[in-house]
């Protein structure tokens, strides 16, 4: 290996760890928000799937032990959701990013 190819490795190494700050703070910024029942649950989740917020419509609360399941049922649709949802921001961001470089298709990036 000769020292140009050495500084064309350091330079995309550089790009490469660019890259994975910038994902990171897309991550960090990205929001998204899932419902379930009919909005009587909604959650918010950023792009690293950390929740941010659980609403609960007053109405979900009931007395009887089916109510509570139910409202544990929605509670766990609303936040698979959101999770599906900042999967995909996160997947559409990565061939948004990968596409600049001009390398070939990666596995996995693509439907």
């Amino acid at each position: 290996m000769n020292f140009g190819d050495l500084g064309k490795m350091k330079e995309m190494m550089e790009q490469a760890r660019t890259m994975q700050e910038q994902m990171e703070r897309k991550l960090a910024e990205t929001v998204v928000e899932a419902s379930s029942g009919g909005g009587v649950v909604t959650v918010r989740m950023n792009g690293k799937k950390e929740v941010l917020r659980v609403r609960i419509e007053p109405t979900a609360m009931g007395s009887s032990a089916s109510d509570l399941e139910l409202l544990e049922d929605l509670i766990t649709a609303a936040v698979n959701e959101a999770g599906r949802r900042a999967d995909a921001v996160m997947k559409s961001n990565m061939q948004g990013m990968m596409g600049g470089l001009g390398l070939p298709d990666l596995p996995g990036l693509k439907d």
